[in-house]
């Protein structure tokens, strides 16, 4: 398979595609390029500038020179842009780009060592021909310095990266996405409101207040009965050692389980307690007191 320079849109009688076309086209202006001191190349200038990174300036410039070129040819979508060979290598990888077999305007990626990972791509070009089972390529920073033709051999690369498969893939996955135009669209699905948005309801009030009114009922009619005790006041239920008081422990008045409890039992208990904070101390509000004797039930013992 042989390509002539002379005519370098045709591949055996049969025409480059564009994106070849256009990248050959660009590149072999560039021929002859020799970097400057320092490292210092037109390519990495614009690479720097493109990306905001300074550090490219003086870095190798083989693949930015080629991304420069895409990007003067109108084609850096099916080309790429990059300036690290092994992700531009892996980059068509992931487009189904990638091939074993040379063709004029592909991108050939190389490993010094003989190995065939793109994980240890060293170096890229673009394959100009092929002639003889050598590839013949237009390559920067090459010899040194220099941007300019090679012949090579084959052993040493890696793969190939075809720019028309780029956009072939991208064309085909355009037209299935368009194969059912007229499916039908998923709605939205409605945000689901939480459980907790039901108690601000009318509905959920009432049913609280219910609830509530019968806790109560149940609440009283069971102090009636004696079978539910009755809450401390002021903090405790006063004991004789706490207000000196003679009380027995058997008085009915704190017997409150006893089904006889009434409510002179009751009125008797409240009396009780009046004797204990009868005292005649006041604090220091003006309100009475009751004459602690012993230690009072919230103190810690001595």
């Amino acid at each position: 398979m042989t390509v002539h320079r002379d005519r370098p849109d045709f591949l055996g009688g049969v025409a480059l595609d564009p994106i070849a076309e256009a990248l050959l086209k660009q590149v072999r202006k560039e021929i002859g390029y020799r970097e400057k001191g320092g490292q210092q190349t037109k390519f990495g200038h614009w690479y720097a500038e493109r990306v905001q990174d300074a550090q490219y300036r003086d870095a190798p410039w083989c693949d930015m020179f080629i991304a420069w070129a895409a990007d003067r040819a109108g084609i850096t979508d099916y080309v790429g842009s990059f300036a690290w060979t092994p992700s531009h290598a892996a980059w068509f990888i992931k487009q189904g780009a990638w091939s074993s077999r040379p063709e004029p305007g592909a991108l050939v990626f190389y490993d010094w060592k003989g190995g065939k990972s793109y994980q240890g791509v060293d170096h890229v070009g673009i394959v100009e021909s092929v002639s003889g089972g050598k590839i013949h390529t237009i390559e920067a920073n090459v010899d040194g310095v220099w941007l300019k033709r090679k012949v090579r051999e084959t052993d040493k690369v890696v793969g190939y990266g075809l720019p028309r498969l780029v956009k072939a893939n991208a064309t085909l996955n355009e037209i299935r996405s368009t194969e059912h135009p007229l499916a039908p669209v998923l709605r939205e699905r409605e945000p689901q409101g939480s459980v907790f948005d039901v108690l601000g309801t009318p509905h959920a009030l009432l049913a609280v207040m219910v609830l509530t009114t019968i806790v109560l009922s149940l609440r009283f009619a069971g102090r009636r009965r004696g079978t539910h005790r009755r809450l401390a006041w002021p903090w405790s239920a006063p004991s004789r050692r706490d207000h000196g008081l003679s009380w027995i422990d058997a008085d009915p008045a704190w017997t409150e389980d006893d089904p006889a409890w009434t409510d002179a039992d009751h009125e008797q208990a409240w009396a009780d307690h009046e004797r204990a904070w009868s005292g005649p101390e006041r604090g220091s509000d003006g309100e009475r007191v009751p004459v602690v004797i012993g230690r009072r039930p919230y103190e810690p013992e001595p």
